[in-house]
């Protein structure tokens, strides 16, 4: 009967958490086609990712004043968690991704950064002894084969050695972020983490332009996309609420119950995603390698899926059962059995 049970709490928390996952991927991945328009208007990188950051931060504010329910206490023994969380998943990602790309070829940079779910699958090994399997190994080399093949980084085209490391450092930001968003032992709602990590990150982004690391220009002219031409501020609208807010909250959800090594490999199909809104708004349609490339990395995540640990030996909280469960999943404002008996509802904890 346990052993039911327990199968049964975790098809919930797949059965939640993938479409969340999938969710995120597709919210995060239409943000570069909105924001090239709003490029080749004239807006820089810079000025385009901290918008859309601030955008997102002041979406969330009230909500999470909501999701926090007066619990201060809360808040300050986690200023370290959200510090990091807003400095490293949020200021850094974007901030290293775009000095990359400043002096490196934009589809090279991308790549280096979505290496990020092999960086986790190897800090879960260090950190918790979560030795991946043989399958899980597979599924990586095939979804980075497919990367390759989807970004067409195999021109020959000689790189800056200062934008790998930049690209390096997107990485790690982005390998922090599902590490960071996987943390059950906060009893910080995942709305209260989103929202308190991007007003840092808007800090941070708005620090750097100021300084003068981040290129900071904007304009208030109509921005043209495939369907049409619209006001600036629908796609900084679009940026900032669907692919920032919705995103990260959606991320934070998804990464929680599907634990951050299945969860980042999912953020995979966000590169497809990219291609499709790339098409979908600027029309720009991917070519044969790519498609085969996006087909790749689909089924990469699929053998990663296939490879994941028995629940026995697996700290990520979708896989291990109750009586073996470690402190990151026995907290998280309520208790597991309570969230397994409402199948993962939605709510202030779990949007």
């Amino acid at each position: 009967m346990s052993a039911l049970a327990d199968d049964t709490r975790v098809r919930s928390r797949l059965r939640l958490g993938i479409p969340l996952a999938i969710g995120a991927a597709f919210a995060f991945g239409m943000s570069g086609a909105w924001a090239r328009g709003l490029i080749d208007a004239g807006w820089t990188p810079g000025a385009a990712v901290t918008v859309r950051i601030w955008v997102a931060a002041l979406v969330l504010l009230v909500p999470t004043l909501v999701a926090l329910r007066g619990r201060w206490g809360v808040l300050r023994r986690n200023l370290g968690v959200i510090a990091a969380y807003g400095l490293l998943a949020v200021t850094a990602t974007q901030l290293f991704y775009f000095q990359a790309v400043a002096v490196m070829d934009v589809g090279l940079a991308l790549l280096i950064e979505y290496t990020a779910p092999i960086a986790v699958v190897l800090w879960l090994w260090m950190r918790r002894g979560e030795k991946p399997t043989g399958r899980s190994i597979l599924g990586a080399v095939i979804a980075f084969a497919g990367l390759v093949l989807m970004l067409d980084v195999l021109s020959g085209r000689s790189v800056d050695v200062g934008g790998i490391l930049w690209a390096f450092g997107a990485m790690v930001g982005a390998a922090a972020y599902f590490i960071l968003s996987g943390k059950r032992d906060t009893g910080l709602p995942p709305l209260v983490l989103a929202g308190s990590g991007l007003l840092v990150g808007a800090a941070g982004l708005t620090v750097a332009g100021l300084v003068g690391v981040l290129p900071m220009a904007w304009n208030t002219d109509d921005v043209t996309y495939r369907f049409g031409t619209v006001p600036w501020f629908v796609p900084v609208l679009a940026i900032g609420i669907i692919a920032t807010a919705l995103a990260y909250v959606l991320g934070i959800a998804s990464t929680r119950l599907l634990g951050s090594r299945l969860a980042s490999f999912i953020a995979l199909a966000e590169v497809v995603a990219a291609l499709l809104f790339g098409w979908l708004l600027l029309g720009q349609l991917p070519n044969l390698l790519q498609g085969i490339g996006a087909a790749l990395v689909l089924a990469g995540v699929v053998v990663v899926k296939l490879g994941e640990p028995a629940a026995s030996m697996s700290g990520d909280p979708v896989l291990a059962p109750p009586g073996e469960q470690s402190a990151d999943a026995l907290e998280d404002g309520a208790s597991s059995d309570e969230a397994g008996r409402a199948g993962a509802r939605t709510g202030p904890d779990h949007p």
